[in-house]
């Protein structure tokens, strides 16, 4: 089976994310791999990582995870043991995104202290073996909130209150790791993290425009006017922190279990990680369409804005006074990214019909933000 393509078995897709009921789907037919390669490769890597505990003699199978916007993420599993795979999607990529080598750099550097990140087992820099860098970690099981509410949390406020909770004393445990204690500092540049951070969004907004919208140019100017003086105590940055990129115990949904995507991970002013939390937990949640940018958390019981911040200054004990200016700063920088998929899109490098609107809602994120900036 090793050299063939895999079974790739239809699941229902679902909120839950275990080995017997999972949140993936076949693979699509736009981004199947060289199963073959693959399964020849990751035997001989697990087994010399896992040894006998990895069941190298058993055929490999192939599910995908459908949900999000940019990196394919698959899972493998030989026989009741799985794994997941990232990489970069298909075709040209804008220049430093889609970093699986960083991404695996970072897991590795941050799941010994905080174990929330996955554990990465395997690296693969070799084009050849599936066309692009990946790397491979271990799998979660778990609960996964998205543009729906499982049983467990509809109708129940009380629930999406624990989950709240949960969701941001996570968020305030990752700022609180010690990065000079636990030689996590190397991992980036804090002095000037967000200044770099907004040149570098706006770059990519020119670099991915395909029309005129003179609103995103307003919020580049707005942003680097309004610089704020870099933090007392720089932390790790998450880089994309929101309640689909968390899994929840499914026996106890105030227990987070995983946070996952840690790809723009980097170390500098933490909140810009609360501003990416409130883009989607308030400012994006409404939005008709449901997909990855879209939330439940508009729905009672979901913590407030308010709460959040209050909830979060208390644990990191932070000045909170300037967090509109993240906020914009987030919904510009959700907008840049869904540009720069539309981008590709634009250009056939991806036909995947999910992107084919991605520029109306670049316009809707654009107007969301020029309000905010215009109330700050």
């Amino acid at each position: 089976m090793s050299d063939a393509p895999p079974l790739v078995k239809n699941l229902s897709p679902s909120h839950r994310e275990t080995p017997d009921s999972s949140d993936t789907k076949p693979v699509r037919a736009s981004e199947q791999l060289d199963w073959g390669a693959l399964a020849n490769y990751v035997r001989e890597k697990l087994t010399t990582i896992l040894g006998p505990r990895f069941d190298a003699a058993a055929p490999m199978t192939v599910e995908q995870f459908p949900g999000g916007h940019s990196n394919l993420t698959y899972l493998l599993r030989f026989n009741t043991q799985e794994f997941v795979m990232r990489r970069p999607p298909f075709g040209p990529v804008p220049p430093k995104a889609h970093d699986m080598a960083r991404e695996y750099r970072i897991l590795e550097a941050v799941h010994p202290v905080f174990p929330l990140a996955p554990r990465p087992y395997v690296l693969c820099e070799d084009a050849g073996v599936i066309g692009a860098t990946f790397y491979i970690m271990e799998r979660r099981c778990g609960l996964v909130v998205r543009y729906d509410e499982p049983p467990e949390l509809a109708d129940r406020p009380a629930a999406r209150r624990r989950v709240s909770r949960a969701l941001v004393d996570a968020l305030a445990d990752l700022h609180a790791v010690d990065i000079n204690v636990h030689g996590l500092a190397a991992l980036g540049k804090p002095a000037g993290f967000v200044q770099r951070q907004v040149r570098g969004w706006s770059e990519r907004w020119k670099g991915s425009q395909t029309s005129e919208l003179p609103e995103m140019d307003m919020l580049a100017a707005w942003l680097a006017e309004r610089l704020p003086p870099d933090p007392p105590r720089p932390t790790l940055v998450h880089g994309d922190f929101k309640l689909d990129n968390v899994m929840l115990d499914e026996r106890d949904l105030g227990r987070v279990i995983a946070v996952f995507d840690w790809e723009m991970s980097a170390i500098g002013d933490p909140l810009v990680d609360m501003g990416i939390l409130l883009c989607y937990w308030v400012h994006t949640s409404t939005m008709s369409q449901h997909d990855a940018v879209t939330s439940v958390t508009h729905r009672a019981g979901w913590f407030t804005r308010a709460e959040i911040l209050e909830r979060y200054a208390a644990r990191a004990r932070v000045d909170l006074t300037n967090i509109t200016f993240y906020e914009v700063f987030a919904v510009f920088k959700l907008a840049v990214v869904l540009q720069q998929i539309f981008c590709r899109y634009h250009r056939g490098q991806t036909d995947d019909p999910r992107f084919a609107s991605l520029d109306s809602r670049v316009t809707l994120l654009a107007r969301v933000a020029t309000a905010l900036a215009g109330k700050a």
